[in-house]
């Protein structure tokens, strides 16, 4: 179930950058898992279409690297990055040309991944963008992550962390990404809003909650996860949740405070964000 209160202030964010501005504006919403960015993502498309927006939707799950080259980054860099979702993971050259032939106004095509099958989406099953769109809704976990200081990466955040990490190698490694190739991602945005979960504890329910879900449109498959898997899942998650959920409030151009049932208990609009570099 849609907030009414969340949905009225993306559309008010989204309509402001709009009449300020010719050509894409890419909305960016942050949030973590299962806290209803994509819920809220279609139901802005849908508003925004039938007002004769030109509007596409692109998630940063669908930008993860195929199976097969998480697998060479397992061999090359650290076996954790075969576990798709933490920055490293993803394709963002992809991303960025993507974004930049929405910009020329082409009827770009839409990377889309299948999270039954852990693997990027065959290119002729992939949607396309209208041409010359000019509201991108953009969404993902950690869009607007910002790394870490060294200090804060020398403790394990977890078991995953202190078992699997021990060098903290694969840590340092989604920290250079985010310093690197995910802050021209991000800086693609024009605005940015945040979906902001009461903790960590509720994001791992949310979470949950998502699993079950897909387990019963997809009826089991490779890439569906049972309980103690899904524990080790998320704990990939959890460093940079905790942190964008302490960081990213006082930066994002929008803050959307939910609850456990993700109702909107407190809303913060700027009407000109803070740099979020």
């Amino acid at each position: 179930m849609i907030d009414p209160a969340a949905l009225a202030a993306l559309d008010a964010l989204a309509t402001n950058h709009l009449a300020r501005r010719d050509g894409l504006v890419v909305l960016g919403l942050s949030g973590a898992q299962g806290s209803g960015k994509s819920t809220l993502a279609a139901e802005l498309h849908r508003r925004f279409a039938a007002r004769g927006v030109a509007t596409a939707i692109l998630s940063l799950d669908d930008l993860y690297h195929t199976l097969a080259e998480r697998q060479r980054l397992a061999r090359a860099v650290h076996p954790l990055l075969i576990t798709r979702g933490v920055p490293g993971t993803h394709d963002v050259a992809l991303g960025l040309a993507t974004i930049a032939a929405l910009a020329r106004g082409e009827a770009a095509p839409l990377p889309r991944f299948d999270k039954a099958r852990d693997d990027r989406r065959p290119a002729a099953a992939w949607d396309r963008a209208p041409p010359r769109t000019r509201l991108l809704l953009f969404e993902g976990w950690c869009l607007g992550a910002r790394p870490q200081d060294e200090a804060a990466l020398a403790v394990p955040i977890n078991a995953l962390e202190a078992q699997e990490d021990g060098d903290g190698r694969w840590r340092r490694h989604v920290n250079a990404a985010l310093a690197g190739d995910h802050a021209a991602l991000w800086a693609r945005i024009d605005a940015l809003a945040m979906l902001r979960a009461p903790d960590f504890a509720t994001v791992a329910a949310w979470r949950g909650e998502q699993e079950a879900a897909l387990r019963q449109r997809q009826g089991g498959g490779p890439g569906i996860m049972d309980g103690p898997a899904l524990a080790r899942f998320v704990a990939h998650y959890e460093r940079i949740t905790r942190h964008l959920l302490a960081d990213l409030p006082d930066r994002a151009d929008c803050v959307l405070a939910l609850d456990v049932r993700r109702r909107v208990t407190a809303t913060l609009m700027r009407e000109s964000g803070p740099p979020r570099a």
